[in-house]
């Protein structure tokens, strides 16, 4: 008798993520941002990771850097232009084990602005935990550095003294929290 692999349904606990970014400003300082709408659909084969899928969107318009002049710049045709793209997706499909003590790289497509281009992020599992209640938890801490441009976000100032407003590399930074689905 052939045994059959139960796929496991996991979605993210958005009272204990957050998806956040920080680029720089001036050329010396860090502007840190985060967006508050997002999910994701994750299915692995019983509680394996490395068998994922993830469809995993954002709602570019959720956007907040502390600052609202700023973020309406940021909704703007000039960076996100959420009139014309209400989400960024990343879909991730394959999985490398980089020490077998939690550590791994996902590759897989990231859209921003239609444009979907490759990434590969790092990431950190921490492992599954039965929180008080009996439902199991994953959680996760994800990183990556992404080039602006490659999506068509090119809105920039030069400063008098040389260089740019707004530096062209992202830093992707995410505290995910999932739970596993009856």
């Amino acid at each position: 008798m052939e045994t059959q692999l139960v796929k496991t349904k996991w979605v993210i606990d958005p009272m204990h993520s957050q998806v956040g970014f920080k680029v720089k400003h001036l050329m010396i300082a860090n502007v840190r941002g985060v967006f508050k709408e997002f999910n994701a659909s994750i299915y692995t084969t019983e509680e394996d990771f490395m068998s994922s899928e993830i469809d995993f969107w954002l709602n570019p318009a959720s956007v907040d850097t502390g600052d609202e002049k700023r973020d309406n710049h940021l909704r703007s045709a000039d960076f996100f232009d959420v009139e014309n793209f209400k989400e960024i997706n990343f879909t991730g499909n394959t999985y490398e084990n980089l020490d077998h003590a939690g550590h791994y790289k996902v590759h897989g497509d990231l859209t921003i602005k239609g444009i979907t281009k490759r990434v590969v992020l790092d990431v950190e599992f921490s492992g599954v935990m039965k929180d008080p209640w009996g439902n199991h938890k994953a959680v996760f801490s994800i990183t990556g550095k992404i080039n602006r441009k490659d999506w068509g976000l090119n809105w920039n100032a030069p400063l008098e003294t040389g260089g740019i407003l707004v530096s062209e590399e992202v830093w992707i930074s995410c505290e995910v929290q999932l739970a596993k689905q009856p």
